[in-house]
């Protein structure tokens, strides 16, 4: 097909370029309406630029600091009739910066707290909608360039909050400057801008590379990476792992026992291993996301990017345009863009599943995590797992996803949820299945029981909580002695609840959250194992360290899951979960990232350059092989995110790809070297690598 080209290699044919004037222009959006909140006092060392704004009405600061910020106060009850808080605000520089809302009921009272951030040089709207101080709701959906709004701290009443704070939370060591109006207290519902002001025109190029930053590995036009895509394809077939891996990725050199066909867990009395389909010791190096991962939510965004194909043409493939449960912003797929550019339209996807797998085995890797595009490795019979997520038909949730377990249609449910795994039931390079990830009621202050008691006024499980209490204490007065409150069956039954809980109370809230856990995943896990028993069920990815109520309820896993963003695996939490449980753990994600490479956040982890981001990628991997009771360890993702944000706005440099498909080099030579002594790590015949870099404030 010829080609009309501009400058940069980009056909134009067909396509729609869609530029923005740079410049002054004073924002156009409709004025928020309601009452301004006014703040009485500046925190930490807060500052105040007075010259011009894009946005009309607003004033520039500058934090040095985290903590730096405002706080208001103003009478109890001030919010209580509004719906949503707002202002309108614009981002300078070019790396992230998170704030923090904080609502709290008295100078010792409850403490809300409502935490977001923004693209750089892209107005937007802070909409914060009041009524998440139910807690029922972990955020709200990302809008245009206000990214990643979630809720956190305690429930708190409007009609006794009579103090805020606005905070910076995270930043890069550069100064955050950033410009807004005055917060605004609405009653009625706060429109969303669709027209956002870029300072400095769009703000991904034709690649889908940033155009705020500039860094030396940056591609330079379409030709680098169609070499480079169409040189990765024809290596392809030449990349094999190491001799002294099985065909699965275990270690020829240490066999447990025959093979049973499929993966399995076995402790040999000095650790724990997972174990491949022939019987040989395996420990899994996996990496998340192995799929066409680097989507860019353009909703309301579209003058953001410098290049946009016709959406029913030769591209349009790279569209999602029609939102689907998860993602409820339309997306636009550079990478995507660039595989058929370099290798065409018709196969695209096949061509660049033979260049991931081959990028996986270069760097050993020996397992497709979760997220992934599963079909590929299984038809290559690489090893990988599958991830599963539970959405009832017959019963409703209760407390954020949390679901009424104590209805009749649960089980049902849970039997609709499995079957799924009938397809991969006899595959031997299924690994196993997570049976969900990071549910928002583990990241609630508040266990599910209580949560529960205030957001559903009836339901199976409240019935369930009563006869569990009535077993416990004999009457009302026995139950109101030991609440140290005024309280009867009937009200823990049914009815709207607006007490505070009090200690004692929640200390019984937490044993039936126990029950609550364990009914879950037990008929979860028996529906899965009755379509599927040669399978390891993995878990469900807690996010972070679960507690100790939370372990208790788990006791039906084949494998603990934790996605794990520290400096290293936690020995004490993998040791506990041993004793408790009689389980090995896996890690289901971690990652660092930097900011060097062109995008605004480094990840979760922070650390200042790639040579260090390669260091700490060998200090964790190896600390977790050489602890007895851990399995394997999954790198959260194979490629970069996008600069533009995912369906949330996370936009992070934690691939080892980017979205040009350049391969980091530093990541990819600690890998190499980690995988390739994995097994000699976890058997103790040498020690784990340990010369750690040195890691950075987070910016998450």
């Amino acid at each position: 097909m010829a080609r009309s080209e501009n400058h940069s290699g980009i056909d134009r044919r067909g396509f729609l370029a869609v530029t923005t004037l740079a410049g002054a222009a004073k924002a156009a959006a409709q004025k928020i309406q309601g009452n301004a909140l006014l703040p009485t006092a500046t925190l930490g060392g807060l500052k105040r630029d007075g010259t011009d704004t894009p946005i009309a009405g607003a004033t520039w600061h500058i934090a040095e600091k985290p903590g730096d910020g405002f706080s208001y106060q103003f009478a109890p009850g001030t919010l209580a009739k509004a719906q949503y808080l707002a202002a309108d605000m614009i981002l300078d520089g070019n790396h992230m910066i998170v704030f923090q809302l904080a609502f709290q009921e008295g100078e010792k009272g409850r403490t809300f707290t409502f935490r977001f951030s923004g693209l750089n040089q892209c107005s937007f709207r802070l909409r914060m909608p009041l009524s998440l101080v139910d807690q029922n709701r972990w955020g709200i959906d990302r809008e245009g360039a206000f990214l990643k709004p979630r809720a956190g701290g305690a429930r708190v009443d409007l009609a006794k909050v009579d103090r805020m704070r606005l905070t910076v939370t995270r930043k890069s060591p550069k100064p955050a400057r950033w410009a807004m109006t005055d917060l605004v207290a609405s009653e009625g519902e706060v429109a969303r801008i669709d027209k956002p002001i870029l300072p400095k025109g769009p703000l991904i190029d034709e690649l889908g590379q940033s155009t705020l930053h500039e860094w030396p590995a940056k591609s330079r036009g379409v030709e680098e990476v169609n070499t480079r895509i169409r040189r990765q394809l024809q290596q392809a077939p030449a990349q094999k792992w190491p001799g002294a891996f099985t065909q699965w990725g275990g270690w020829k050199a240490k066999r447990l026992g025959p093979g049973s066909g499929f993966f399995r867990v076995l402790h040999d009395g000095q650790r724990w291993w997972l174990v491949d389909p022939q019987g040989y010791a395996f420990w899994s190096a996996g990496l998340d996301c192995v799929r066409v991962d680097t989507t860019a939510a353009f909703d309301g965004l579209e003058t953001a990017l410098k290049w946009m194909p016709d959406p029913s043409g030769e591209f349009r493939d790279i569209y999602d345009i029609n939102p689907d449960v998860r993602r409820r912003a339309k997306s636009v797929n550079y990478l995507a863009a660039n595989f058929i550019r370099a290798v065409g339209r018709e196969g695209w996807r096949e061509k660049w599943a033979r260049v991931a797998l081959a990028e996986l085995r270069r760097l050993r890797f020996n397992t497709v995590g979760n997220w992934s595009e599963w079909e590929f490795a299984r038809k290559e019979q690489f090893p990988y797992v599958r991830p599963m997520s539970f959405r009832p038909t017959r019963v409703v949730n209760i407390y954020r996803d949390f679901p009424d377990v104590f209805h009749p249609g649960f089980e049902q449910d849970a039997a609709d949820y499995a079957s799924v795994l009938q397809d991969t039931a006899s595959d031997p390079a299924f690994v196993g299945y997570f049976l969900m990830n990071e549910p928002t009621w583990g990241f609630s202050s508040e266990v599910p029981a209580a949560g529960m008691l205030y957001i559903t006024e009836t339901c199976e499980t409240r019935n369930e909580l009563a006869r569990f209490l009535k077993k416990k204490y004999p009457d009302d007065a026995a139950l109101s002695k030991a609440w140290n409150m005024e309280v009867t069956f009937e009200r823990v039954a049914t009815g709207k609840w607006t007490a505070l809980l009090t200690k004692e109370a929640i200390k019984d809230l937490e044993a039936f959250s126990v029950v609550m856990v364990e009914r879950y995943f037990r008929v979860l896990s028996s529906a899965c194992k009755a379509v599927d028993k040669n399978h390891l069920n993995l878990g469900m990815r807690w996010a972070g360290l679960p507690p100790q109520w939370a372990v208790e309820g788990m006791k039906f896993f084949d494998v603990f899951s934790i996605n794990c963003y520290r400096e290293k695996v936690p020995a004490e939490t993998t040791r506990q979960i041993h004793a408790m449980l009689n389980r090995p753990t896996l890690i289901g994600e971690w990652h660092f990232g930097a900011l060097d490479v062109g995008l605004p956040s480094s990840g979760i982890g922070h650390l200042k350059n790639q040579a260090d981001r390669a260091k700490a990628y060998r200090v964790y991997l190896e600390d977790a092989a050489a602890n007895p009771h851990c399995v394997g360890a999954h790198w959260f993702t194979l490629y970069d995110q996008s600069a533009l944000g995912r369906f949330d706005g996370e936009n992070y440099n934690i691939g080892f790809l980017d979205i040009c498909n350049r391969a980091y080099e530093e990541m990819g030579r600690a890998a190499t070297a980690s995988h390739e002594r994995v097994y000699d790590v976890a058997a103790g015949r040498v020690p784990p690598f340990s010369d750690a870099p040195e890691h950075l404030q987070t910016l998450y």
